[in-house]
């Protein structure tokens, strides 16, 4: 069972409503809109996708980390590396 499967609807919300925001970039691109103005719509599905990014690595920690290090010493520690892993490649995005 995956870590967000209690918040499943709420990303799956928030996803729809970026997903929206990136087709009204491309519909923005396609009707030569401003440039500064696509940038900010840009910046703002970037942040939205970082806000989702965040709340599943919250939710990661919360339930798989926390169950695998009750498991034993070494699958908390795999689960740890793994965490920061994926908080590195967030961080560098």
């Amino acid at each position: 069972m995956a870590g967000y499967s209690g918040t499943k609807e709420d990303y799956l919300k928030r996803l729809r409503r970026i997903e929206g925001q990136v087709r009204g970039i491309a519909r923005m691109v396609d009707e030569d809109t401003y440039c500064i103005d696509v940038l900010t719509q840009i910046s703002a599905v970037t942040k939205a996708l970082q806000s989702v990014g965040i709340g599943l690595v919250e939710d990661h920690l919360g339930h798989c980390v926390v169950n695998a290090a009750k498991s034993s010493d070494e699958e908390g520690q795999e689960k740890v590396s793994e965490a920061a892993e994926a908080i590195a490649r967030l961080v560098r995005s």
